[in-house]
């Protein structure tokens, strides 16, 4: 089975979507750094290398990561419905449980793969700034960018390091839902958009306070929210979990 979610984490990294989205996150960080509008946009002149992977991270999880990501993950298994390549495969000796199963540890890991190339892209674009310690903080611990003193290195590290993980967990059940549209739909836009219509109509269910905790959008900041990581990521696995097994039950009775 890790041979063949191996196999599978090759395969995506040879989809179109996939290196179009790994470009764009790692060139959009390097371009922000020399936007003229970052004070007027953020109120921020940046007085660290540290700063700018929370901008690349501030500016895009609203909208970009969650867009390739869902594209992503839909592409793992609908260019193979596009293709003609799943009715070959399923015939292979590997259940259709363990099939879909890959796919979607492949599409999972994505996400990861998105955050670590913008994170590298940041880094590098940062080094003109200075990556030592320094009096503010990264935009990602407390005090925001103000900071509340000198921060080492290290520990401006450790705060982008951690935020980025957390993120990659919060877009971890939009790769899920994605995957389940694309065996509904056998489409690969469609699927996408399924997936960020989902996400566009969590965003205005916001307003039946209720609903507001419940809400896979609520926690898509939770890399700036330390205090609700136990409730959030509880959610966010849940979503992740629920949305993977119906994939793989709808895969399971679907007539390819």
């Amino acid at each position: 089975m890790f041979k063949f979610i191996t196999w599978e984490l090759v395969k995506m990294l040879h989809l179109r979507s996939v290196r179009v989205g790994l470009a764009a996150a790692f060139v959009l960080p390097i371009i922000w750094t020399l936007a003229p509008g970052l004070k007027q946009a953020y109120g921020l002149v940046l007085v660290s290398g540290w700063q700018v992977p929370s901008l690349a991270l501030l500016a895009r999880m609203e909208f970009l990561y969650p867009f390739l990501v869902a594209m992503a993950a839909a592409e793992v298994l609908g260019a193979e419905i596009s293709m003609g390549t799943l009715k070959p495969l399923l015939l292979r000796p590997l259940s259709r449980t363990r099939f879909i199963s890959a796919k979607l540890a492949a599409a999972l890991t994505y996400p990861f793969l998105v955050l670590a190339t913008s994170l590298l892209a940041a880094l590098l674009a940062g080094l003109p700034h200075g990556l030592g310690g320094f009096f503010g903080g990264t935009g990602l611990g407390a005090g925001g960018f103000a900071g509340v003193g000198f921060l080492p290195a290290g520990a401006a590290f450790a705060e982008i390091l951690r935020a980025y993980f957390y993120a990659g967990l919060t877009l971890m059940p939009i790769a899920a839902l994605s995957l389940m549209f694309v065996v509904w739909s056998s489409s690969t836009a469609a699927a996408a958009l399924g997936a960020i219509a989902t996400v566009l109509l969590m965003r205005l269910l916001i307003a039946f306070p209720a609903l507001k905790p419940l809400l896979l959008t609520t926690y898509l900041d939770l890399y700036l929210r330390p205090d609700d990581w136990v409730m959030g990521l509880s959610l966010l696995f849940i979503y992740t979990i629920g949305f993977g097994l119906l994939a793989v039950l709808l895969f399971e009775r679907k007539d390819v």
